[in-house]
C-alpha cells in the first residue's frame, strides 16, 4: 500500500492524489485541509500531517476535515 500523501505531494499529479480544496481560505488555526483521491477511496489531509480515514463518500471525507479544523 502506498503511503498516505502530504498536502504538498497531493496537488502534483505525478503523485497520482486528487486534490480537492475544502474550504476557501486558510483558517485562523494554521490547518490547510483539502480531499485526496486514492483509487475508489477519498480522505481528508491537513497540512499538520493529520489523515482522516478513507471513505467512498467525498462528502463524508470533507465532513471529516472540517470536523478536524474545528477542533
Amino acid at each position: 500500500m502506498l503511503p498516505l500523501p502530504r498536502l504538498e505531494a497531493a496537488a502534483g499529479a505525478a503523485s497520482g492524489a486528487a486534490s480537492v480544496a475544502v474550504g476557501p481560505e486558510q483558517p485562523p488555526g494554521g490547518h490547510a485541509t483539502s480531499t485526496a483521491e486514492r483509487g475508489s477511496f477519498c480522505l481528508a489531509i491537513c497540512s499538520c500531517g493529520w489523515t482522516g480515514p478513507a471513505r467512498r463518500s467525498r462528502d463524508l471525507a470533507r465532513k471529516d476535515a472540517t470536523r478536524h479544523t474545528a477542533e
